[in-house]
């Protein structure tokens, strides 16, 4: 008896707004948010801003992966990672090492940006890493994410195994 006293008592609440003198409640959702399909703000593109020592890779073994002698190193601002700038003798760049920590789908866009999936070779190198790579007229990039970590090396040279050694490299020296 006394959940027939409460079931109608709520059945009156119920259609107690619906007599149409009163404005109905708004109705609620349980259906979930929609999602923005907005790409992420990429930060900008790394500029070389001092002469020094690349802190996670050493002009040598760049030479001998690249190929090429070094003339000159320099370092952007970024922070915790900077971007890497070789230089060649005659003061060309040969290979940048640009090295993004942060949120994971900046990360992921950064490497589509530079290996877009519908022009690029997919990759999985070193293992539980994801991207691309492809060589173009000015030579080669290779890219690759994981978590909220990418590494991008972009090689004036044509071979992108060039520019996935010395990504593992640089990825094997951060610790990432």
């Amino acid at each position: 008896m006394r959940r027939l006293v409460l079931l109608g008592a709520a059945a009156s609440v119920l259609f107690a707004g619906c007599s149409g003198t009163e404005d109905p409640a708004p109705a609620t959702s349980s259906a979930p948010a929609a999602t923005s399909d907005a790409a992420p703000s990429l930060p900008p593109a790394p500029e070389p801003a001092a002469a020094e020592p690349c802190p996670y890779l050493g002009t040598d073994f760049v030479a001998d992966a690249n190929g090429q002698r070094v003339g000159e190193v320099r370092v952007s601002a970024d922070q915790p990672h900077p971007t890497c700038f070789f230089y060649r003798p005659d003061g060309d760049i040969q290979l940048t090492v640009r090295v993004y920590t942060g949120e994971p789908e900046v990360a992921t866009a950064l490497v589509d940006q530079a290996a877009p999936v519908d022009t690029s070779n997919p990759t999985s190198q070193p293992p539980g890493w994801e991207g691309g790579y492809e060589s173009t007229d000015k030579g080669a990039v290779y890219a690759v994410a994981k978590d909220g970590n990418a590494v991008i090396v972009t090689t004036n040279q044509q071979q992108s195994v060039k520019a996935r050694t010395v990504a593992e490299e640089a990825i094997s020296a951060l610790g990432i």
